[in-house]
């Protein structure tokens, strides 16, 4: 078969298949054609092409098969094409001369593969996905933006990482979890994009996280999961009567693998009388508070962090708990996601209408984006009698946010 030819049959199959009429729900009646253009198919104009007989000998050809109707422009009829109209009751016969798969075969192998993972999956996300990509393929709907229907072991993979993902219990680096599950290093990291969109699309705990922060609430890491601390703060580490540090005596803290943090005890000293949880790196290692114990919490906070605070908390249930992020949709989510996931009564530090409004010459605007969410926080932050729905206010009024490194 010649380019053009190929070209122009798979066009109007792929059209097919995006039709009403493959769905089965068009309420008129409905052509799928190829129109002629200068960009659809250049050798037809090419005036120093051949290709202008052949694809009229070709087209003539497709017609007396039935396969192709020819549509003639307006006063050029037999020599100019305007457009070339599939009969869809011969699409089974083009299937079989492209030797191309139907589209409905592809979704039948699909939903075997979806049926019988779900007689065995029984977690939260894994089963919304895979009740979602089954009603979809029944109505024949797309479902390109998680599965390629011409790949149905790329389909078995993506569905074995999302199960394995949630029911990890062993704290893993990436790589050593790829390895695993599908003795591949790498096949964690090809599938990081699609995953991530999986967890946030099913589960509203996730929404608005990057996949590493997803991944690590499931204790696997792309890095080494360490906390940082420093401040008014003791740490015993437990296997010596001597082994304890009094952060005060190290100005920038020190970090603490994630994997040690079950060996540990964490107290506080008679002047601390606040833990102040901060969002970015930079902000914690700058911020000095001469009462408080200061933990860095890298955006959202995973299992092990909550651990670590869970279990500062019973040490020191009497003191005040802060939490520092940026002045955006973001910062307030991650606040609200500290305190829900807790339980521990966390106020918003340094993230009010004094910050927003010193602080405004370094502010950036909203994004059209940032304006949807914000609003949505706003809707929830009003409902619930939020500390910081005023702030919430005022970021909309001005249409600005601020990231806490500005904040001094």
């Amino acid at each position: 078969m010649v380019r053009f030819e190929t070209r122009i049959l798979n066009v109007l199959l792929d059209s097919y298949e995006k039709s009403s009429l493959f769905r089965g729900d068009n309420k008129v009646a409905v052509h799928i054609s190829f129109r002629f253009t200068k960009s659809s198919l250049p050798e037809y104009f090419d005036e120093s092409s051949l290709s202008y007989e052949s694809i009229h000998a070709w087209a003539h050809e497709m017609e007396e098969k039935g396969w192709l109707e020819i549509a003639w422009k307006s006063g050029k009829e037999g020599h100019i094409i305007e457009r070339l109209i599939l009969d869809v009751q011969k699409v089974p016969e083009i299937y079989q001369y492209l030797r191309r798969k139907p589209l409905s075969g592809l979704i039948c192998e699909q939903l075997e593969i979806i049926r019988s993972a779900r007689e065995t999956c029984s977690t939260p996300v894994a089963e919304c996905f895979l009740a979602w990509l089954e009603e979809r393929l029944l109505k024949n709907r797309p479902v390109k933006e998680f599965i390629d229907l011409a790949c149905p072991e790329d389909t078995e993979r993506l569905l074995q990482a999302v199960t394995a993902i949630e029911e990890n219990e062993k704290e893993s680096y990436q790589r050593e979890f790829s390895i695993r599950e599908f003795a591949d290093s790498k096949a964690l990291e090809k599938l990081e994009g699609k995953l991530g969109k999986i967890f946030r699309t099913f589960s509203e705990e996730f929404k608005g996280m990057e996949t590493e922060d997803i991944l690590a609430e499931y204790g696997i890491y792309h890095t080494p999961n360490y906390i940082y601390l420093k401040g008014e703060g003791v740490v015993d580490f437990g296997n010596d009567e001597n082994a304890c540090l009094k952060l005060s005596a190290v100005r920038q803290g020190i970090g603490i693998s994630g994997e040690d943090l079950s060996d540990i005890r964490i107290s506080g000293t008679e002047w601390t009388k606040k833990v102040i949880t901060i969002e970015n790196l930079t902000t914690f290692f700058r911020w000095e508070e001469k009462d408080a114990l200061i933990i860095y919490l890298g955006g959202y906070h995973n299992r092990v962090r909550r651990t670590l605070l869970e279990k500062i908390y019973r040490e020191m249930p009497e003191i005040q708990y802060l939490h520092f992020g940026d002045i955006d949709v973001g910062g307030f989510e991650i606040y609200k996601d500290l305190c829900r996931k807790t339980g521990i009564p966390f106020l918003p530090y340094h993230m009010g209408l004094e910050e927003l409004s010193m602080y405004r010459e370094f502010s950036r605007p909203l994004t059209e984006n940032d304006k949807r969410r914000l609003k949505r926080l706003m809707e929830q932050a009003g409902s619930e009698g939020a500390p910081y729905l005023e702030t919430l206010q005022l970021m909309m009024e001005w249409g600005i946010k601020l990231e806490q490194e500005c904040i001094r």
